[in-house]
């Protein structure tokens, strides 16, 4: 495994179809999944030379702590059907690292499980606009000893997702053939990831979308746990603002007034995100919309990022266009399936020791001294 997309093609022959498609899928057309990536093959590198980099670093201040690298695992749904017990990996790995983690809401293991292996992971989600079932879960969460809480904000009604349909995955999850077939050609994913979990932990539930447990995967009731979230409002948000008194990141912005109600709301950081292309179809890629964002919010509060992600040339990109910090998804879940905590380590250092290395080309010590005057837009290329 020499590059995050290695990891990918390794956890395509390994996860069963359904599986593999959930994570590698996006709504529709996949246009917004494509354009997350091929708005970075727009830019160039304008490296200086005989410069002295030996000092260089990739340590980063962020919400009042120190981390390792700019980089840090964003929040992704049902992981522990992609890897065993796939979030405390991930929030194990992240620890070692000295990286942040996010933990989705839509995740089946429980919050209180992950935060004892991580006390410094974050968590993402997803809220109605229902104020006593906002602050039961931010009760919940808070009584965790989470500090951060990141509130995802672009899932104002249900994606159409063509692709998990096409691949055979849907919620509830529901038993067939065809899925049993595809476990049968996955026998690695079936013994040690699906049946592990079941005969050790039960049928997995969605454990985290409210102050209770929700249902499990196989059950029809399921999609009431993703209930109707077109309610949700900024005043849902300054309800929220008041009640948590913890760091509060809004995940989802994409529009340069959004970043700004969101900074005057009292936030203290935003992530630019079309949400890895599964929710509207056609969205432009945050990199896209980042300068302009960046520029408008200012000092303010940081502004980061995901959508994309996959080497380290692309973090350094995104820090020189005004991103702050980056978080990478897909690349993290393919490597703890396939190589669990230690597959996830390796994806980080990987990705580090890109950041490095390029630092060190580009003729740069530290990333601050990273601008737009570092890049150039080519000509000749999609988008241009």
């Amino acid at each position: 495994m020499l590059a995050l997309d290695d990891f990918e093609i390794a956890a395509r022959r390994h996860l069963p179809r359904p599986i593999f498609g959930y994570v590698s899928g996006a709504s529709e057309t996949n246009a917004s999944l494509r354009d997350n990536r091929s708005a970075f093959g727009e830019f160039g590198f304008v490296p200086r030379v005989l410069v002295d980099v030996s000092k260089r670093t990739q340590k980063v201040e962020l919400l009042g702590r120190s981390y390792a690298a700019p980089f840090g695992i964003a929040p992704m749904g049902i992981s522990a059907l992609s890897a065993y017990r796939g979030d405390l990996v991930l929030a194990r790995a992240a620890a070692q690292a000295n990286i942040p983690m996010v933990m989705s809401g839509s995740s089946l293991i429980r919050l209180e499980e992950v935060a004892e292996e991580n006390p410094a992971a974050w968590f993402q989600a997803y809220l109605p606009g229902e104020p006593d079932r906002i602050l039961g879960l931010l009760e919940r969460v808070e009584r965790a000893g989470f500090g951060t809480l990141v509130l995802t904000v672009d899932t104002a009604v249900l994606a159409n997702r063509e692709n998990n349909v096409r691949s055979g995955f849907s919620t509830p999850l529901r038993p067939s053939l065809r899925l049993a077939w595809d476990g049968m050609t996955r026998p690695n994913w079936t013994l040690n990831t699906f049946l592990r979990t079941l005969l050790k932990h039960g049928m997995p539930h969605f454990e985290n979308s409210y102050a209770t447990r929700g249902a499990p995967i196989l059950a029809k009731s399921v999609m009431r746990d993703f209930g109707a979230k077109d309610h949700l409002n900024w005043r849902h948000l300054e309800l929220i603002r008041d009640r948590w008194k913890g760091r509060l990141v809004v995940k989802g912005i994409m529009a340069q007034e959004d970043a700004c109600i969101a900074r005057d709301s009292g936030v203290d950081g935003i992530v630019v995100s079309n949400h890895g292309g599964r929710q509207l179809d056609g969205a432009v890629s945050p990199l896209r919309t980042l300068p302009a964002i960046a520029d408008a919010v200012g000092d303010s509060i940081p502004v980061m990022m995901d959508g994309g992600v996959r080497r380290g040339s692309d973090v350094l990109k995104a820090i020189a266009l005004g991103a702050k910090f980056v978080f990478v998804g897909r690349p993290f879940v393919y490597a703890a399936a396939i190589g669990g905590e230690a597959g996830v380590s390796h994806a980080i250092n990987i990705l580090s020791a890109e950041i490095s290395r390029n630092m060190g080309l580009l003729g740069v010590n530290a990333l601050s001294e990273l601008r737009s005057g570092r890049l150039l837009r080519l000509s000749g290329v999609d988008g241009d």
